[in-house]
């Protein structure tokens, strides 16, 4: 299989840009806060992931368990418990207006990404952004 870049006559490999495509996520700019926006409740039992990259640091990665039937603000609650329980002093999470969570760095930890790596849960949809 081949992909045809636009604008080119060359052509690549597809499996040549899948890594580049997953870098693009990867690659979002550090901040010292970040909102996660939770919509939708859950139609099937499943599971979250979010990777905390801080800069110059490790990958943290948090699995999250939804239960079928939890609705967006439940959702939010059982992820800002699992990115308490999971990240520990270095950030502060809290949930706002009741479907969005915020991840705050605590001095010294540095800036960080946040990063959606899974999810599974039919119904939930998330949206990163930092702030």
């Amino acid at each position: 299989m081949k992909a045809i870049l636009a604008g080119s006559r060359r052509s690549l490999p597809v499996l040549a840009l899948v890594p580049l495509l997953w870098l693009g996520d990867a690659l979002a700019a550090p901040s010292n806060k970040w909102r996660i926006e939770v919509s939708g409740g859950a139609r099937s039992n499943g599971v979250i992931v979010l990777r905390v990259v801080p800069t110059g640091g490790v990958a943290d990665d948090v699995q999250i368990l939804i239960p079928r039937s939890a609705d967006e603000n439940h959702v939010a609650q059982l992820i800002r418990d699992g990115l308490y329980a999971g990240l520990g002093d270095g950030y502060r999470v809290e949930r706002d207006d009741g479907e969005d969570v915020l991840v705050k760095r605590r001095r010294p930890t540095p800036d960080f990404d946040l990063v959606l790596v899974n999810n599974n849960v039919e119904g939930v949809s998330m949206h990163l952004q930092p702030e």
